[in-house]
């Protein structure tokens, strides 16, 4: 391994840099599926490994679902603990008082986690593992989601939005009109839901980990008073009982948004310090908005799992909760539509 290769081994979970402030560094895997290309849309030749806690993640599986490709992309899941080498598909070892000991790659026996689905191509311990298969000098982090091929035996994407984008059009020749039919991304909208997903992105998806990874209380009210106004923003913007944040119709601004605000009350508001408000006493737009599609489409309710959600955040930052306990509430996770 080189010496590059070697500096990612460093510990997964420091986040901040020396002025307190979290700076989330770019994906690195950027090719994609295409009719024609190197990665054509082929059916059952891609695996998404994914995080059911990571909101990034969540994102592909919302789409995945939602354009009928389960049939052509296959899903890993890791166990929601994350230590220091990252996202694995095992559980970690555990102490005798249940505590999490450092390790260097070890990992624990079954805990009867639920959703957790092994790799099924190579039984990976960890998601580094396919990083280093993919790329053996490879030194940024091990994040998810991760858009494998299973013929080349490669990271196609490793990036969130592009994934998306790809599920929701390059497969459309080969899916029935019931789903090709579906666009996230129309044309008509393509500025309006640009323009909104720079704004929620800097200060909203990614505002709330700024908030909360920040080791000074001067990078942390830079981000969480931000991060409320732009809340205050979508509040406004769905006045009147609206369904979508842009246009009459669902779009990948709807997709990108909800994997943020289903975790808000849940996490962020009391893990991240995100404690100005919450969503369903002070944004009952944004608050009805989210149970809508929860409540209305499947691909949203069957992709959102609170066990691993809170499990995952609470127990993986013992930088930011120290004692690992996971909080009770709040009940229920989403109130009733």
């Amino acid at each position: 391994m080189t010496t590059q290769a070697q500096q990612a081994q460093k510990d997964i979970t420091s986040w901040a840099s020396k002025d307190g402030q979290f700076k989330r560094l770019p994906s690195t895997f950027r090719s994609h599926i295409e009719q024609g290309g190197q990665f054509a849309p082929d059916k059952g030749r891609y695996i998404l490994y994914v995080s059911l806690a990571c909101p990034w993640a969540h994102r592909t599986l919302i789409v995945r679902q939602l354009k009928g490709l389960e049939a052509f992309i296959d899903v890993a899941v890791v166990h929601p603990f994350m230590g220091a080498m990252g996202w694995s598909f095992y559980p970690p070892i555990r102490g005798a008082e249940g505590e999490y000991p450092a390790t260097t790659g070890e990992t624990g026996p079954d805990d009867g986690m639920a959703g957790v689905i092994r790799d099924p191509l190579y039984d990976a311990k960890f998601a580094r593992d396919l990083y280093f298969r993919a790329d053996k000098d490879y030194s940024g982090r091990f994040t998810v989601p991760i858009l494998w091929d299973k013929k080349t035996e490669t990271i196609v994407n490793n990036e969130s939005s592009e994934i998306i984008r790809m599920l929701n059009s390059e497969f459309n020749s080969e899916l029935p009109s019931s789903f090709a039919s579906l666009d996230l991304y129309p044309s008509s909208l393509r500025s309006d839901i640009d323009a909104q997903n720079s704004w929620v992105y800097d200060t909203v998806n990614n505002g709330v980990y700024k908030s909360g990874f920040a080791t000074t209380q001067k990078a942390y009210e830079a981000n969480v008073v931000p991060l409320f106004e732009s809340l205050d923003r979508l509040e406004k913007i769905l006045d009147g009982g609206k369904d979508y944040v842009v246009g009459e119709q669902m779009t990948e601004a709807d997709v990108r948004l909800f994997t943020t605000i289903i975790r808000f009350d849940p996490v962020y508001v009391s893990h991240f310090k995100c404690n100005i408000g919450t969503i369903r006493k002070n944004y009952p737009n944004l608050n009805l908005w989210m149970k809508k599609l929860y409540s209305k489409y499947p691909a949203f309710k069957d992709t959102t799992n609170f066990e691993h959600i809170k499990a995952h955040y609470f127990t993986s930052h013992p930088q930011i909760n120290p004692t690992r306990v996971v909080p009770v509430g709040p009940l229920p996770p989403i109130e009733a539509l």
